[in-house]
C-alpha cells in the first residue's frame, strides 16, 4: 500500500536540497563556531551564511537573527526574554490571543505563576482577532503583545501589521510566532512592524532541532539560559552549525519557489475541501480566509476526529485531528473550542495540511478515502443511528 502526507504542519520531510546541505556539513564542518582555528572559522563563516540566508528569507539585516533549536524556544526567548527582565515590583501586562500555540499559551501561564497579568483576547468564529480588540486590551503596564502570523490547525493568518500600528506608537514590544507563516506566505518582517518574530526549521523542510528568532534591532530582551556569550549574548550554548546550514539552505529554497508553491498548495487544497463537501454531507471547513495555502481545518458530523484519523491511515494518508504538540490530550482542541465550536464539533474535526510532495492524483485519492472512511464511520456510529 502506498502511503500518503497530508499533515505538514505538524512536520516536513527533510527536503532533498536541505540534505544535500546538511550531510557534507556533518562531516566536514565539525569545528566550534566560537574557536578562533581554521576549523572552527570555517564553521563560523557557514554560521554567518545561513544567517544571511534566513535573514533574506524574512528581509531583515543578518545580525537581528538569533539561532534557536526550534519554534519552542524562540517562543520562549521571546516572551521571558522581554517581560522577565522588567524591574522587579512593577506590575507587568502581556496580551496574547485565545488560539495560540502551546509553545506560546503555556509561556504565558508560567508569567501568570510568577505575578504577571495575562489578557487572552477572543478571535470568534472567524479565527482571526480583531485588531481593535488589541487595542481595547492595552494598558500603561503592557510590556508585550504576542499574536500568531498564521494558525497551526486553521491556518488563518492574523492581521500582524494592523496591530502593529497600536503597539508601536504605545512603545509595546510585539511579537509574532512564524512557525506555520514561514515558507507558505511571504514574510517581511518590516512591514509587518514585528519586534521579534519566530521560526522553526522542521516546517520549512529542514531538520528537527534547529529554528530561529528575528530580534528587531534596538529591542531588549535578555538571554533565558546562563552559559557563554553565544549569539551576541542572547542564546548561549555552542550553536548547531550543520542545523543553521540546512536551515539556511531551506530559507534559500523558499525564497526562490514560494510564489509558485503557494499556488499549487492553494489549488491542491481549494480541490481537497470542494471535492470532500461534494461527497460528503454534514461537512464543513473551520476558519475563514485569509488563511495559508496549504491548510484546511474541516469537521464530518456524527464522526470522531480521532477515529477518521486511524481509518485514513490505515488507507494510507497521514493527517491530523489538531496541532500535534498536543496530541494525546483528552479535551477538545482549544483553537476550535475559541473559535465557537462545541465540544463534539471540535472532536470531530480533522486537519489536511499540503507540502512538496502532494500532487492532484493524492488529493483526489484522499477525497476518496475521507469519503468511504465517513461513511463506514457513521455507520457504525450510535450517534448517527440516535439521529437517524
Amino acid at each position: 500500500m502506498q502511503f500518503h502526507y497530508f499533515d505538514h504542519n505538524a512536520t516536513t520531510p527533510v527536503s532533498p536540497e536541505v540534505l544535500r546541505a546538511l550531510m557534507p556539513s556533518l562531516a566536514e564542518v565539525y569545528g566550534n563556531a566560537s574557536s578562533i582555528h581554521h576549523f572552527g572559522q570555517l564553521a563560523k563563516q557557514h554560521l554567518e551564511t545561513a544567517r544571511r540566508q534566513v535573514a533574506a528569507l524574512i528581509h531583515c539585516n543578518a545580525t537581528e537573527v538569533v539561532f534557536t533549536s526550534g519554534g519552542t524556544e524562540a517562543d520562549n526567548l521571546a516572551i521571558l526574554g522581554t517581560v522577565r527582565p522588567e524591574t522587579p515590583g512593577t506590575t507587568q501586562h502581556v496580551i496574547t490571543t485565545a488560539i495560540e500555540h502551546p509553545a506560546v499559551m503555556n509561556t504565558c501561564a508560567q508569567l501568570e505563576r510568577e505575578g504577571v497579568t495575562v489578557t487572552y483576547v477572543p478571535v470568534g468564529a472567524s479565527g482571526i482577532v480583531d485588531p481593535d480588540a488589541i487595542r481595547r486590551a492595552l494598558r500603561r503596564d503592557t510590556v508585550l503583545v504576542s499574536v500568531m502570523h498564521a494558525n497551526n490547525e486553521l491556518g488563518t493568518v492574523q492581521p500582524i501589521a494592523e496591530i502593529a500600528r497600536f503597539t508601536r506608537p504605545a512603545g509595546v514590544c510585539l511579537h509574532a510566532d512564524g512557525v506555520q507563516a514561514l515558507g507558505k506566505i511571504p514574510v517581511d518582517v518590516q512591514a509587518l512592524g514585528v519586534d521579534l518574530y519566530s521560526m522553526s526549521g522542521h516546517k520549512i523542510y529542514a531538520p528537527k532541532g534547529v529554528g530561529a528568532l528575528y530580534v528587531r534591532k534596538g529591542t531588549r530582551i535578555h538571554s533565558i539560559g546562563f552559559g557563554g556569550h553565544h549569539e551576541r549574548e542572547r542564546r548561549p550554548g555552542t550553536e548547531n552549525v550543520p542545523g543553521a546550514m540546512a536551515l539556511g539552505r531551506a530559507a534559500e529554497w523558499v525564497q526562490e519557489n514560494l510564489a509558485g508553491e503557494a499556488e499549487r498548495l492553494g489549488a491542491l487544497r481549494d480541490r481537497l475541501e470542494r471535492g470532500i463537501l461534494a461527497r460528503i454531507a454534514m461537512a464543513g471547513v473551520n476558519g475563514v480566509e485569509p488563511r495559508v495555502p496549504n491548510t484546511s481545518n474541516m469537521y464530518f458530523e456524527h464522526v470522531e476526529g480521532e477515529a477518521l484519523v486511524i481509518a485514513l491511515d490505515l488507507r494510507g494518508f497521514a493527517v491530523s485531528s489538531g496541532s500535534a504538540c498536543s496530541s494525546g490530550a483528552v479535551e477538545p482542541s482549544h483553537v476550535l473550542t475559541a473559535i465557537g465550536l462545541t465540544p463534539e464539533r471540535a472532536r470531530s474535526s480533522i486537519r489536511f495540511s499540503l507540502g512538496h510532495s502532494n500532487t492532484a492524483e493524492q488529493v483526489d485519492a484522499l477525497i476518496d478515502a475521507v469519503a468511504d472512511a465517513v461513511g463506514h464511520l457513521r455507520k457504525i456510529s450510535p450517534v448517527t443511528h440516535a439521529h437517524a
